[in-house]
């Protein structure tokens, strides 16, 4: 506006002046700043193709297999139209990403399609090639392929099964075949509405059954380089190691360093791993960046100072570039020997770049380096994207890379000059950097997937970290060099004497007061925006990056704002939980479905268990019990959990939700009803009862998809038990 309140105008070509509207003004306004931040641009493309793929997982039902190719034809042609304005191909650009994104996506989900089990089944005849093995601290577990099983036909016997065992030859390993009785059944559904989802995740790994060993494992012949791959090889060679390492270091020690040097993490106890776990020192186990780029570092400077001894070499050769070709080769065999993971492949691949750039003079540490990771990883493995490790490792290291290009300036100008203790200090300033940094930009996916946030984290790191990055991890690399001629004992001797330290640091720090918080679940919603937000202020450089604030606070704010349901039901039936006046769950039973139990109780933010009483009235008047079943009133409402038919007359007529756990064949005219068909057929429920009443079950959040499994038949129509 002018100062006489008149619209404003600027000069035409021809003289004449035009009025510029407000949308015109914004328009400029964004075009303006777009130009400026031109150089980030490209970062936002493997973002829409993140977006893509995660937009596909969120479908309620598989869209047409047409849709997304032909989406990204019709974004292209609007680019190719809208070629003169930059707005407008930004756009076009960012929308071919995201729907190569579905396209990739979808393309993988149906390429691994393989038979899965409908319904449990055995005692059956197993037999099989086994392709891993986990060491657990109570027992084994395996994955069989090439699997028979007896009186189910071939066109519907799983790829891949999963199989708890306890007795089993001790030198079994990858690539022997083996026979076994065992109890199968399908990969479990998620325990509520929301929750994690096993099944999608043993879909894309071909796993259509799991279940447990009756009696031994009978191998039947050993595996040789015929009937092993070089991975199946790779693997017994590292399950090997993993136990002469326990074998040499028992107890605890030997199995976190057992961990550091295969990354097989599931042969720690549980009660180390949970202090571990919530002394914030987790990340120290998940082979990721921090390794690899420790072992990169410890070769790289190892060779270029021992060459640096020798001047004829010295003067004459580029011994700076032996010593990064040398690393390369040190991380890719690292790489190909720790458990695959999404961090290992991001963090090979950004050491790789940053190493080859040695070789041609040039700095790669940049933004556009983890982007162009991100979309490597998404490409080949586009379900990591759903993952904790993929989530939590891109978001530490895009906040550790803009925080150094924020702050590198002021970091230089410091160590302009210093001395040996400004050095020193220097580098205490650094981990107490990476590790707030890292934290805290991983800290919304480990409340999203574990609902738990350590709040000494920083403390405990200033000590782990060091002691991994000067001790431990040189130790692992002599490890490796000495364990083929048998001449490790020392080095593994002195690695342990550095993990028993950690081990030590994470007992005392996650044995203080309110060390963990533990927080209930936050909505996918929630995460997004956090996404949305810390991607905003991450990936631009200039004054409106300061926008992604607001958004990341918005996200957070919705764990408060989202409430839990007041009643959940097990799909078995065999549990119920109801919401209390104090807000914590009462449970019906205290033993019964563990992973279900552990998984409600964790995403509601809740400690331990509160049962409701068999008979009686409960602690806080909401709950009354009997023989036939319970009431359970709150919000003005009252539902009724029926465990005889003899209470459903009355409880039909006055209660606003029936939950039975046994099959209901006369009418509720007045109540909504849940039962035994309903979660056989659709899964755990969950009611809320404020407002509006509202029932969601697991099949109905999931929907439609390939890895939800089809509505149960009668038996009688589901006598092949595949799918």
């Amino acid at each position: 506006m002018t100062g006489n309140g008149e619209e404003a105008t600027w000069p035409q070509g021809d003289g004449t002046r035009a009025t510029r509207a407000p949308g015109a003004r914004i328009g400029a306004w964004v075009s303006g700043v777009l130009a400026a931040e031109q150089t980030r641009l490209a970062l936002w493309l493997p973002v829409a193709f993140g977006a893509g793929i995660g937009g596909y997982f969120g479908l309620a039902t598989e869209p047409p297999i047409w849709a997304a190719p032909a989406f990204v034809v019709l974004a292209i042609i609007a680019a190719i139209v809208g070629r003169r304005h930059a707005l407008i191909v930004g756009i076009a650009l960012a929308a071919t990403a995201a729907g190569l994104g579905v396209t990739v996506v979808q393309w993988r989900a149906l390429s691994v399609a393989a038979p899965v089990l409908e319904r449990r089944i055995g005692p059956v005849e197993v037999s099989g090639r086994v392709v891993a093995i986990d060491i657990r601290p109570a027992d084994r577990r395996m994955v069989l392929d090439r699997v028979t099983l007896s009186g189910l036909e071939p066109a519907h016997t799983p790829v891949r099964i999963r199989v708890q065992m306890r007795k089993a030859p001790a030198d079994l390993r990858p690539g022997d075949r083996v026979e076994l009785r065992a109890m199968l059944m399908p990969p479990p559904a998620p325990a509520a509405p929301g929750a994690y989802d096993f099944q999608r995740q043993a879909w894309f790994e071909q796993l259509g059954a799991v279940g447990y060993a009756l009696g031994a494992v009978r191998r039947t012949a050993r595996g040789d380089e015929t009937t092993s791959g070089w991975r199946m090889r790779l693997d017994a060679v590292r399950l090997a190691m993993v136990e002469r390492v326990t074998a040499t270091l028992p107890g605890p020690v030997g199995a976190v360093t057992a961990t550091l040097l295969t990354g097989e993490q599931k042969v720690v106890p549980p009660a180390e791993m949970g202090a571990i776990r919530d002394s914030g020192l987790a990340h120290l186990l998940a082979i990721s960046g921090l390794h690899v780029s420790l072992v990169a570092g410890i070769v790289f400077f190892a060779i270029r100072g021992g060459l640096a001894l020798v001047p004829p070499v010295a003067l004459r050769y580029p011994i700076k570039k032996w010593a990064a070709v040398a690393a390369f080769v040190a991380i890719s065999l690292y790489a190909l020997f720790v458990v695959p993971a999404v961090p290992v492949r991001r963090a090979w691949l950004m050491a790789g770049v940053v190493l080859f750039a040695i070789l041609i003079d040039r700095t790669a540490i940049s933004m556009r380096l983890v982007g162009w990771a991100a979309f490597a990883v998404l490409l080949l493995a586009p379900e990591s994207i759903l993952s904790p490790s993929f989530q939590m490792s891109f978001a530490a290291v895009v906040a550790l890379i803009a925080g150094w290009e924020a702050l590198r300036g002021r970091f230089a100008r410091w160590r302009a000059g210093a001395g040996f203790g400004r050095r020193a200090l220097q580098g205490l300033s650094a981990v107490a950097f990476t590790t707030f940094v890292a934290g805290m930009a991983s800290a919304p996916y480990a409340l999203y997937h574990f609902n738990r946030f350590t709040l000494y984290g920083l403390v405990a790191n200033l000590i782990a970290v060091p002691l991994t990055g000067l001790w431990v991890m040189p130790w692992a690399v002599m490890v490796y060099v000495l364990a083929p001629f048998g001449l490790d004992g020392p080095a593994l001797a002195a690695m342990g004497w550095g993990v028993e330290g950690i081990l030590a640091v994470a007992r005392m720090v996650a044995g203080w007061d309110g060390a963990v918080a533990l927080l209930p679940a936050m909505p996918v919603w929630g995460l997004g925006a956090v996404t949305l937000g810390g991607l905003w202020l991450c990936l631009w450089q200039r004054g409106w990056q300061l926008a992604g604030v607001p958004v990341i606070l918005l996200g957070l704010a919705s764990i408060p704002l989202q409430r839990g349901p007041d009643v959940l039901v097990a799909g078995d039936a065999r549990l119920v939980a109801v919401r209390g006046a104090d807000g914590l769950l009462q449970l019906s039973a205290q033993r019964a479905v563990r992973m279900t139990r552990e998984t409600w109780l964790r995403r509601a933010g809740q400690d331990g268990a509160v049962l409701w009483p068999k008979d009686g009235i409960g602690i806080d008047g909401r709950l009354a019990c009997d023989t036939d079943g319970c009431l359970y009133a709150a919000h003005g409402r009252t539902v009724a959990l029926v465990r005889r038919i003899g209470a459903l007359a009355e409880d039909c007529r006055m209660a606003s939700v029936v939950v039975a756990t046994i099959p209901i064949r006369r009418d509720c005219p007045s109540a909504v009803v849940i039962d035994r068909f309903a979660l056989w057929r659709d899964g755990a429920h969950a009611i809320w009862l404020d407002g509006r009443i509202r029932v969601e079950s697991v099949r109905g959040y999931r929907g439609a998809r390939p890895w939800v499994l089809p509505a149960p038949r009668s038996r009688q129509k589901n006598a092949t038990a595949g799918r």
